[in-house]
């Protein structure tokens, strides 16, 4: 074959190769049904040798849309958010669509995607929920995962008071009376607010004592302030016989403290976490969760960026993912003698 540099190979080098007309190539390249698949094949096994890249700006002056969404993303260190942009860049590709991160704050992010013309812009869950203060203005349409309506863009987000009612009544169902939440609860972030008071939803309902350790404030989001936040509470006076988490990282770390002080889950303490992911069944014990499914939520984001590129129809403020609870191995019934412990 012969040797083309990949920035200056074109589809009309691939089609002369492949023996067909460029509009077969554009067509196949587009993943178009109206192209054979032994065809198909053919001409991306080619481009694939010549080192073919598309180019975005040409291919956007012909179809006025560049196929690519910008994402803003807010912690690269985030497990569920990591699992979740994956399984929605992998529905973008389902679509034709390609998506780029950028983790600049969500202001500047936001003007870079509007000067490099993309269709549509993804603003992920903020880490730094005062990483802007004010309206921002954007050319192409602007979706928010994980706050609900930020700034005014319409959002999608995952119903978190309800998920945690549901951990609370499902503990309560096994015979649970003292359950303490582990989570962020110092007010910087809706998202973490909704948690808080979805547990605290539950205790009342279900009309459960309360206990200064009933809550314990770990300040953050990380693994290492759920480990500080677990040998906290085991070093207080109460003893929970169950303990909710409010994200994957802070489990892990509740997990640590909990081997360390010789706590086995869940014969010695039952625990649920938020954030419905597949990794929770990697951990030590295959821990019971609660939170949106990963796959719905990634489909609802994807089908609410295409309907707003295409204009099909106006999108609500707000749309709320159900969450669910996915039964494990961390949660076993508790007597009424182990209450009283």
């Amino acid at each position: 074959m012969e040797e083309i540099s990949g920035m200056d190979i074109t589809i009309k080098d691939i089609a002369r190769i492949a023996g067909v007309s460029t509009a077969t190539v554009s067509k196949a390249l587009n993943n178009s049904a109206l192209v054979k698949p032994s065809t198909k094949h053919k001409i991306n096994e080619i481009a694939e040798q010549m080192g073919y890249q598309p180019n975005i700006a040409a291919k956007s002056l012909v179809s006025k849309k560049s196929r690519t969404i910008g994402a803003v993303w807010p912690n690269v260190d985030r497990a569920t958010l990591t699992t979740l942009a994956t399984k929605i860049n992998d529905e973008f590709n389902k679509n034709g669509y390609s998506m780029i991160l950028s983790i600049n704050p969500a202001e500047s992010a936001i003007q870079l995607f509007n000067q490099i013309q993309v269709d549509a812009i993804l603003v992920f869950d903020r880490s730094d929920p005062n990483s802007y203060a004010g309206p921002i203005a954007s050319k192409v349409p602007v979706l928010c995962y994980g706050e609900p309506a930020s700034k005014g863009f319409p959002s999608v987000y995952v119903d978190r008071r309800k998920a945690m009612f549901k951990a609370v009544e499902y503990l309560w169902s096994l015979g649970h009376r003292k359950i303490t939440y582990i989570g962020d609860v110092s007010n910087k972030r809706i998202s973490q607010q909704e948690k808080h008071i979805g547990f605290t939803d539950g205790v009342i309902e279900f009309g459960l004592t309360t206990h200064p350790s009933m809550i314990v404030n770990s300040n953050g989001l990380e693994s290492n302030e759920g480990y500080k936040a677990a040998l906290k509470l085991l070093a207080s006076s109460y003893k929970p016989t169950a303990i909710i988490s409010g994200t994957y990282d802070l489990t892990v770390g509740i997990l640590r403290a909990l081997q360390q002080e010789n706590k086995r889950v869940p014969q010695d303490i039952s625990l649920i976490s938020y954030d419905n992911i597949p990794q929770m069944e990697s951990l030590p014990t295959a821990i019971t969760a609660v939170g949106g499914p990963i796959d719905g939520i990634a489909k609802k984001v994807v089908e609410s960026v295409l309907c707003m590129i295409d204009k099909q129809e106006q999108l609500p403020l707000l749309q709320t993912v159900e969450p669910e609870l996915v039964k494990r191995d961390s949660c076993r019934s508790c007597s009424g003698e182990i209450n009283k412990n």
